[in-house]
Order: structure tokens, then sequence, then C-alpha cells
């Protein structure tokens, strides 16, 4: 494969479907390239000389279509795409595998930055960093404003039992991975489960809310589209703000692999993010605490799992070998939240 042919994008087979499925559409030959930054699901940038457009598939080799569902993505943004709530234009659904190997979906090309990095974030200055993080919050709120029977999204999740489910699941994760002993992580997970609040009305849940699956562009910042919608499903909405209020919570280490855009200048502090949603939402947030130490919880089950995959020599790239020394940091700051309140 050429840097414009790259692996999993058979580029001639996409055109015949574009053409089939979308007179027009094209109208020179394609190229394309993997967008880096994820380590889940793939997005390639393809172009025609004219006009872009992004393929989004599974990862190659994959094995559970349910952790990588093309077609879930494709609902969602499809759904969510005519409201408020700053989305892609989806054009094509294909679910046979003969094109590209797996199921997978071409949307619109969005101009924008996913923020990854406090050293990123700089140039914009303290005042436009503080700004394109409230707006990530207020977009947040539009999300959860949408009512998802109207949106043809009432059977997109089953809300009934959603915290206890998602406990059960990262701790199964989590045994998946265990080589390792990891103080803390059983007795976090238990007084989660010990103190399990009581859930808001549901709405459309993204499940990675953060500030590098936005794409932030334009002379005043604004949030032009959100990305990766792999995890969403409908349940507990304060999820969501539990997850963003985490990656607001500078971890001191200025060269981690994971999110460091909480340190930089200007950002928000995370109970200014809080209020912020709480005002404009009108939800009860007063048990956020368990909200944000659970989002530890994930993050460090997520990260061990990373890690796991590292020892057994199983992952390619670069920041890997650091992985695992952050797991602990995760582990304390939930157990630190849940002390604290």
């Amino acid at each position: 494969m050429t840097p414009d042919h790259p692996p999993g994008l058979d580029l001639d087979r996409l055109r015949v479907l574009l053409d089939r499925e979308r007179p027009g559409l094209v109208t020179g030959a394609l190229s394309g390239r993997l967008i880096e930054g994820g380590r889940s699901n793939l997005t390639y940038a393809v172009t025609d000389g004219t006009a872009r457009w992004v393929v989004r598939r599974p990862p190659l080799g994959h094995v559970l279509a349910t952790a990588h569902d093309m077609r879930r993505e494709h609902r969602v943004i499809s759904a969510l795409h005519p409201t408020a709530v700053p989305v892609p234009r989806p054009l094509l659904l294909c679910e046979d595998e003969e094109v590209l190997g797996a199921p997978f979906y071409v949307m619109e090309f969005v101009e924008g930055t996913p923020y990854r990095t406090a050293e990123q974030l700089a140039p914009l200055g303290p005042e436009r960093t503080r700004a394109a993080v409230l707006n990530l919050v207020d977009t947040l709120v539009e999300l959860h404003a949408v009512d998802p029977a109207v949106a043809g999204l009432g059977d997109f999740g089953r809300p009934e039992g959603f915290l206890d489910r998602q406990l059960r699941r990262w701790a199964k994760q989590l045994d998946a991975s265990r080589n390792r002993d990891l103080p803390g992580i059983d007795e976090l997970h238990a007084t989660l489960g010990r103190e399990l609040p009581r859930s808001p009305a549901p709405t459309v849940v993204h499940g990675d809310y953060r500030l590098d699956n936005v794409l932030i562009g334009g002379e005043d910042d604004t949030i032009n589209a959100i990305l990766d919608w792999e995890m969403s499903t409908l349940g507990d909405p304060l999820t969501d703000l539990g997850l963003l209020v985490m990656y607001s919570s500078p971890l001191g280490m200025p060269d981690s692999p994971v999110s460091t855009t909480a340190q930089a200048p200007g950002h928000p502090a995370p109970a200014e993010l809080i209020e912020r949603y709480a005002a404009r939402s009108g939800r009860d947030v007063s048990a956020v605490a368990w909200y944000t130490a659970f989002a530890w919880f994930k993050l460090a089950v997520i990260l061990e799992g990373i890690h796991y995959r590292y020892t057994l020599g199983q992952t390619v790239g670069r920041g890997f070998d650091r992985i695992g020394d952050l797991v602990p940091v995760f582990i304390e700051h939930g157990l630190t939240t849940l002390q604290e309140g």
C-alpha cells in the first residue's frame, strides 16, 4: 500500500460503490490517507482533488463486531444531523464486507482541530481556550436536550439499570486484563457499587466526550462537529459530564499519553464546568463526584487493557510503554474523588 492507498481502504472498490450509490458525487481519481489519533476504529480522509469526505471503518482484523458497530455510529449521526448538535453529514452506510473487508460509512469532511494537548491549545491563548472549553459544555447540554424518541433513537439503548450494567461491564473488562497487582482498584469498584446514584431521565449519551473528540474551528472557535460515536447509547447523561470533569482535572504529567488539555492556561476549573452544565441543563448534579470517580475507574480499566496488550507485544506505535504508569494515578484520583465528595 502507498500513502495514498493506506491499508484497509480499497479506493477502486470505494469508487465503484460511490458511483453506483451516489452518482456524480466523485469527479476525479480518489486518494486517501489515514487520520492519525484514534486507537480503535480507523478514520480516513478521502479526496477526488476537488471535494473531501471521511471513511470510517473498524480496525483491521477486528473480531467483535459489537465493539466496532458502523451501523450504530451511522444511525446516531444520521439522527442528530437535523438537530442543533453539530455532527458531520452522513452520506452512505455500506454493510457489504466485500468492498473494504468490513462494514463502513462515508460522511462529509468537516474542518477543525481536535485539541489533545496543552501545547496545541497554547497558541489560542487563555481567553480563547476558556471560551472553547465552555462551549464544549454548552454543546453537551445541546446533546442531552435532544428528545431520543423525536430523533428516532427511542430504542437506541437500555436506560433501565444503566449505571449498574456499566459498572459490571468495566469490572469484566478489568478481569480480562489482570496480570499485576493494582492496589485500590477493587476498593474503588466496590465503593462505586455501594453508592450508586439515582439516574435522571435518560438521554443520548456520547460515551467519550472530551476536547479531542470534537473539531473546533473558525474565527470564533466554534465546535464544528462531535466525532467518535462508537460508545454512544441511551443512558445517564451525567456519565458524560463526569468524564468531561475528569479530563478537565490536571494530572500534572506534561508528557502524559492521555490528553493534557486541562493544563493549558485559561482552561476552566472542573467546578466551573459543573456549575455551567447545571445552570444550562437544569439537572441536579449533586452526585457529580460519583460520576467523576466512575470516569477515573473506567479510564483506569481502559489504560490497564492497553498496558496488558503492550506487555504481550500486541501494540504498535509510541507512548504505550508509559500507559502502565498512569493506571495507579487514575485509581488514586478515583478514590480521592469519592472520599472528598
